[in-house]
């Protein structure tokens, strides 16, 4: 799979990759990037590899380049220089100075003091020369610092490190030295020599028939074709013969073309995007997974001249997907390689998260790609690949890593909660979203009612807070602590029923916890037993420390069950059962007792009803409507919490139901946040 884009879909200030201002409130449609497989049907396509006419004009612009500056050093070479006074003091007392014996002057353009025509050249000396040069130089000296110092250098050239330096320095200098051959404009001067004759074959003037005579004459036919023939062999590159992966650099001058080659198997989409920028086509991401990313030949920011022989400069992306669409096999790419410099690669940790919102790439008009958004519902764990694009990061969906081949592209941490804010800020003054529609857990303050249980200044829980991700960890609980099981639902839901029925039916194995209050103890009750008996001083001194997991007051008496009397239960090797409030979770949570959190929701407004008649219950409508209502709204703010769901159709079913979910704490390891186990 190649996908290919107009923009990256970053929302900043000002996006050069096709971003969104943070002060709109439309977010504007743009062109996104669109998935590209290559059809297995179409068997392998293995286009002849040939230089296309765009990288000839690559090798034209640098030839022509080259050619320029030849010219410059030309002129330079032609400047008099004998109009300088120094050198013509030297023409009229030749006598100053010491003679040279290994500079021979030589006659060309310049005069008596002409240079050679290659003036850019460097003058090789042999060793011996070199020798003999500083030895007459010594001679001529009269000054004995002088010699002394030329002494000094003839020792230094008769060392034999320093004679290895010199014949490699004039090893390297022959070898720049040496004028690189022209390279051909075309392989087709035949052809134009024959539309040249068609254009001055009836042509009057004299010039043009010498022309047409000219080319028409079999020598200069003959030299036409040879050249032909010679140029066809250097504009064609190398074939690709190795197996595997390939990938070769060529330098043109200042420009360094990539040629890389790849299989693509039927399995395997290649897994990288391309955006336009200007007439360019330019990888824009590697997508992990791919037959891109395996390889490692591809990086972002190549810009892709070819794939297979087709020239791909100054196509739109849709042209690009039409003509990938049609590639399968072996690929092989021109690429001009990214100018960015990009510090080394380094083995990613994989991070995995749980998700506190849904999120549905067709929807989101931000995403890059929607063929490679991920969709995935608040709770599932997503295993975060990479995140070297903090906006928006690649990931697997945990469970569906073997039906993935590619990793899915999902909003970044920081991403989704700046574009939640901005929502917020939005919509403050509208009317809520429908059911299953808001992005982030918040309460309509103007229906918010006083609760019975108020949990440690948690009114407001989460009202403000942007729900995005939470890093998670696996923990297999030990065979003598086990995790206490909470369960949450709405009144007449069920959940007291299940808990009791555990109770019953297993006591050696589950236990509740023993709840304080401040009422008097009664004659048949014991303290420790039946509940923990405190002064309301004492009760308020613990409320305020945080000790309860919830309390309330009931007929002037305090209650609550604290995390100390939890403790106490689960060191006994039992496993604690709780029936909270929804507004208990953010203490227990915080807590260490790594609690498994299982809501209960309702059936059908027809099954509860049909559920509380064998009760002996006769709920009315609007009663019913009130306990589904009340469920979504738990859901919808606090499912993010929430480890499992069971909807209570029928109470044997959910029972077996509830019995599994415990039975499977002791034999698989579960996710659970991360800062639980530092």
């Amino acid at each position: 799979m190649i996908t290919t884009s107009y923009m990256n879909g970053h929302m900043t200030e000002s996006d050069g990759r096709g971003g969104v201002e943070a002060n709109q409130e439309e977010p504007q449609q743009w062109h996104r990037e669109m998935a590209v497989d290559c059809p297995g049907d179409l068997g392998a396509r293995t286009l002849p590899v040939r230089r296309s006419a765009q990288l000839e004009r690559i090798r034209q612009h640098q030839e022509d380049l080259r050619r320029r500056k030849e010219e410059e050093g030309r002129n330079r070479q032609e400047l008099d220089l004998t109009a300088s006074i120094r050198l013509k003091k030297l023409s009229q007392n030749p006598k100053v100075g010491i003679d040279n014996p290994t500079f021979d002057p030589i006659e060309g353009p310049g005069g008596p003091l002409g240079l050679p025509p290659n003036l850019g050249a460097p003058t090789l000396l042999e060793l011996e020369e070199l020798l003999m040069s500083l030895k007459q130089v010594q001679h001529c000296l009269s000054d004995g610092q002088s010699q002394e110092d030329v002494e000094l250098v003839l020792q230094l050239v008769q060392k034999t490190d320093f004679q290895k330096a010199f014949n490699i320095h004039n090893a390297v200098a022959q070898h720049m030295n040496r004028p690189s051959p022209p390279f051909p404009h075309t392989d087709r001067a035949q052809g134009l020599a024959h539309e040249v004759q068609s254009m001055v074959h009836n042509s009057q003037h004299k010039e043009g028939l010498e022309l047409n005579t000219l080319l028409s004459s079999p020598h200069v036919q003959a030299v036409l074709l040879a050249h032909d023939c010679v140029a066809e062999q250097e504009m064609q590159l190398e074939p690709l013969t190795l197996d595997g992966p390939y990938e070769a650099l060529t330098q043109w001058g200042g420009e360094t073309v990539k040629i890389v080659r790849m299989e693509k198997a039927r399995d395997i989409p290649l897994g990288a995007t391309v955006r336009n920028d200007m007439d360019s086509v330019v990888i824009s991401r590697i997508v992990k997974g791919g037959a891109a990313e395996r390889s490692g030949l591809l990086h972002e920011g190549d810009e892709v001249l070819e794939i297979n022989g087709v020239e791909i400069r100054g196509k739109d992306v849709n042209e690009v997907f039409d003509i990938l669409a049609e590639m399968h096999g072996t690929l092989t790419f021109i690429l001009i390689p990214s100018s960015q410099n990009k510090p080394p690669p380094i083995k990613e940790t994989v991070v995995h998260v749980k998700a506190h919102f849904d999120y549905d790439p067709s929807d989101d008009p931000y995403v890059p790609c929607r063929e490679l958004g991920l969709c995935f519902q608040k709770g599932d764990i997503l295993h975060i690949i990479s995140q070297d694009d903090p906006n928006w990061w690649q990931a697997y969906r945990d469970g569906d890593e073997d039906n993935q081949p590619l990793a899915g592209l999902v909003p970044g941490k920081s991403f989704q909660q700046q574009r939640e804010a901005m929502k917020q800020t939005i919509e403050e003054d509208k009317e809520p979203e429908k059911s299953g529609k808001l992005w982030c857990a918040k309460k309509n303050k103007k229906k918010r009612k006083k609760l019975l249980y108020n949990v440690k200044q948690n009114d407001d829980y989460d009202s403000e807070e942007i729900l995005t991700y939470e890093e998670m960890a696996l923990y297999h609980q030990p065979a003598n602590r086990k995790r206490p099981i909470a369960l949450i639902g709405p009144p007449n839901c069920g959940q007291n029923d299940l808990r009791q029925r555990l109770l019953s039916s297993q006591p050696d194995r589950f236990g509740g916890a023993v709840p304080h209050t401040t009422r008097n103890r009664r004659d048949v009750e014991v303290s420790g037993r039946d509940y923990h008996f405190v002064s309301r001083q004492a009760f308020d001194m613990d409320a305020t420390a945080g000790k309860f997991i919830e309390s309330g007051e009931f007929e002037k008496n305090l209650y609550g069950t604290s995390t100390d009397s939890v403790r106490q239960l689960i060191n006994t090797g039992k496993i604690c059962l709780l029936c909270l409030h929804t507004q208990s979770l953010k203490t227990l949570r915080s807590s260490d007792l790594k609690p498994y959190i299982i809501f209960i929701a309702p059936p059908s407004q027809e099954r509860l009803r049909a559920l509380l008649t064998k009760e002996s219950k006769n709920p009315k409508p609007e009663e019913l409507r009130d306990i589904i209502e009340k469920a979504r709204e738990m859901e919808q703010n606090f499912g993010h919490l929430f480890d499992a769901a069971i909807v209570n159709t029928d109470q044997d079913k959910a029972y077996q139901e509830l019995l599994r979910l415990i039975n499977k704490l002791d034999t698989e390891p579960q996710w659970v946040p991360s800062s639980w186990l530092r």
